[in-house]
């Protein structure tokens, strides 16, 4: 079997047709130092630097680390890049073409566009022999749609996931320092045998042991259910059932069933569903890891009626309390300390949202367990559940003094808080600009035709420009006494233009904002407000479309490409996205600073941006400076806008910003090296593409 592993990034074609500038990494299953050769050229260079998403993915090997590449060699159609160890081989054939050149991407990380050799049957045939399918496939799709990857079935990919039964028999023989017993609760009513089975089967053959099932029956009159309930109780002595007179199961019957349990862990199971055989142990092995966490929960997925078929994986964002307002993501299945669940007091009836709220609220760490563990079977929330999950938003607002309203989101089962807004802060808004007379004034037309919001100031910070037009329009605006225009005269450096403007602002909260935008949502300014005024809160970003309706941003997730990209890139406008999160507010780990809102203090806190970053990444390390210091990063969707992106300073496709560019990486790199996996995103998904699909 082939251990090496290799993925081609990106192709550059110089401005003169000269050379060809290749990027990518490669790494060695084998653990043996890669070898990297051109074929058939006069010369090449190779250029190796650090990739830390490759890194985390082969678990920090030390070889893993340096596996980024760049190979720079004359300019032709036909190429064939050979990587080798000691032991092995492998090639990749490309071809390059006047497609290569011109591409445009639609991210600033997609500066290049690669196209592999496919043009007749025979090549693909031996492509695949000497490859494979599954690497076929990637490099199918990254040349002809660039979405997620249909030919991988969910269901083998979960397969492949799966603890070896190897590894469960190693399991089984692990002795952890501290082995809590967990208690699991589940409430049953004329559940099918088929399910209960299901279930049943997945407990006993947990590899971690100490565990004990209570089940609460509610006076089941399936005469089945009952058999096989007790089937399973008089054989097993950790399985203990409690048999209801009438059908009077609440969630408070089941609560005072678990106060009885004897685990210092417990947890709640919904009837039918079931565990992957390792599950237990996984929850147990992230206890013994961090003795703090009180609150574990896993990415699931939905299980078929047959229990053989499984879809709509659930991968989860680590602990996002945003997110978790916007819609319940935990789900059904958690496990959490006996002794939180004794603190967190009364709670609504049949409110498994309002127990989790309060089990959140009150846990010392909360642990997510990147690892499909949990089957669920289909449900789909009525009337009555939409509004309790409200009540329970709104009883925890009151709980934690905020002010809001709680709305029906987007699609059912998600919704949005609309926070109070404080008084009538001045708002600052700041736009760098150079020359692009129409662009700006269709910016800023939008601000004053669109806002609701009429307590704001307007910094434009003139940078070179060159042309009259752009003069004469400063001088109309001159009489607009909300906008005034301030002049940097250096060289372009994003970072310190902004820093610049930041000095002349009076507001008590700052928007940064590109030149290019064209406002949609008329309360945008309340609807960014009202997130950043919230203690906690440290910035807030938006929802930004390319003028034929796709997303060009929905936040920043860390890791994409070997450093950062924009989440849902390219998706259409209406579309939900991975698991609704295109239309709900949420915790991300960075958003542009094309759009972009920050309190006064939280700006001053972190001594603004970074003006080592001039182009690239200055507004991700904004973000995670804000981060650093404690504060949370919102993105809301109900606030949409416009992005022509970056139309004053063109596109990075020169040699000579590219090479820009790769310095700011290298920096960013340095500086954020351990912090590259993004917890708002998950370890099963892909870092090659921004649509959230399988990792392969």
């Amino acid at each position: 079997m082939r251990s090496i592993r290799f993925c081609i990034d990106d192709i550059l074609v110089t401005e003169d047709k000269t050379e060809l500038v290749v990027t990518g990494w490669a790494y060695a299953e084998s653990k043996q130092p890669i070898k990297i050769e051109m074929v058939n050229v006069d010369y090449f260079k190779v250029e190796k630097f650090e990739r830390p998403d490759i890194f985390h993915q082969y678990k920090e090997e030390s070889l893993a680390l340096e596996t980024g590449f760049k190979i720079t060699i004359p300019y032709k159609e036909k190429n064939k890049i050979v990587f080798s160890t000691k032991d092995e081989e492998a090639t990749c054939n490309f071809r390059s073409n006047d497609k290569t050149k011109t591409q445009k991407s639609r991210s600033k990380l997609d500066v290049f566009m690669f196209i592999f050799d496919f043009s007749n049957i025979g090549k693909l045939f031996k492509y695949i022999m000497d490859y494979g399918v599954m690497d076929t496939l990637i490099r199918i799709k990254r040349v002809i749609i660039k979405t997620s990857l249909k030919g991988i079935k969910y269901n083998d990919w979960l397969n492949r996931e799966r603890a070896s039964t190897k590894e469960l028999e190693k399991q089984r023989k692990h002795v952890f320092e501290y082995s809590p017993k967990i208690s699991i609760v589940v409430a049953t009513y004329n559940t099918t045998e088929s399910n209960i089975r299901d279930m049943m089967k997945s407990l006993i053959k947990q590899t971690y042991s100490n565990w004990e099932l209570c089940i609460v029956d509610g006076a089941s009159n399936n005469i089945s259910t009952i058999k096989v309930l007790k089937e399973y109780q008089n054989k097993y002595d950790n399985i203990k059932g409690n048999y209801l007179s009438e059908n009077s199961i609440t969630l408070n019957s089941v609560y005072e069933e678990l106060k009885l349990t004897s685990g210092e862990f417990v947890g709640l199971l919904n009837q039918g569903d079931f565990l992957e055989l390792d599950a237990l142990y996984k929850i147990v092995e992230g206890i013994n890891n961090n003795r703090n966490v009180d609150f574990i929960y896993t990415d699931e997925d939905r299980v078929s009626d047959s229990g053989k078929e499984f879809s709509e994986p659930q991968f989860k964002p680590d602990w996002a309390p945003d997110t978790f307002r916007s819609y319940n993501y935990i789900s059904n299945f958690a496990v959490f300390s006996k002794k939180l669940l004794e603190n967190i007091g009364e709670f609504k009836d049949n409110q498994n949202y309002d127990l989790l709220l309060k089990l959140t609220e009150g846990a010392q760490e909360i642990l997510h367990i990147s690892k499909v563990l949990y089957h669920g079977r289909s449900y789909n929330k009525n009337k009555i559940d939409i509004e309790e999950d409200k009540e329970a938003i709104k009883n925890q607002l009151e709980r934690i003094g905020a002010k809001g309203i709680v709305e029906d989101g987007l699609f059912q089962g998600s919704y949005k808080v609309e926070y109070e807004i404080a008084d009538n802060p001045l708002v600052s808004i700041i736009i760098p600009n150079k020359d692009e007379h129409e662009t700006l004034k269709a910016c800023i037309e939008s601000i004053f035709e669109k806002s609701t919001y009429k307590n704001f100031e307007i910094i434009i910070v003139e940078n070179n420009s060159t042309e009259d037009e752009i003069f004469k329009y400063y001088e109309e605006l001159a009489s607009n006494n909300k906008i005034r225009v301030i002049t940097w005269d250096k060289e372009f450096n994003y970072s310190a233009i902004n820093n610049y403007a930041f000095n002349e602002t009076k507001g008590e909260y700052i928007v940064f904002l590109n030149n290019d935008i064209e406002v949609i949502t008329p309360n945008w300014i309340e609807e960014m407000l009202m997130h950043t005024q919230r203690m906690g809160i440290g910035i807030t970003g938006a929802k930004l479309y390319y003028p034929d309706d796709t997303i060009q941003h929905a936040g920043v997730i860390l890791g994409l490409r070997g450093v950062a990209g924009h989440s849902h890139g390219g998706f259409k406008r209406d579309d939900l996205g991975f698991c609704g999160r295109l239309k709900i507010i949420q915790n991300l780990s960075a958003v542009t600073a094309a759009c972009l809102m920050i309190r006064r203090s939280v700006y001053e806190e972190v001594e603004g941006f970074d003006e080592e970053f001039p182009v690239a990444f200055n507004d991700i390390d904004f973000c995670l400076k804000v981060r650093g210091k404690g504060h949370l990063i919102i993105f809301t969707p109900f606030v949409e806008m416009y992005h022509y992106e970056s139309k004053s300073r063109g596109e990075d496709t020169t040699v000579e910003k590219i090479a820009r560019f790769e310095k700011e990486v290298k920096r960013f790199h340095k500086k954020w090296g351990l912090w590259i996996r993004d917890p708002y995103y998950n370890d099963n998904l892909t870092l090659d593409e921004e649509d959230f699909s399988l990792k392969v």
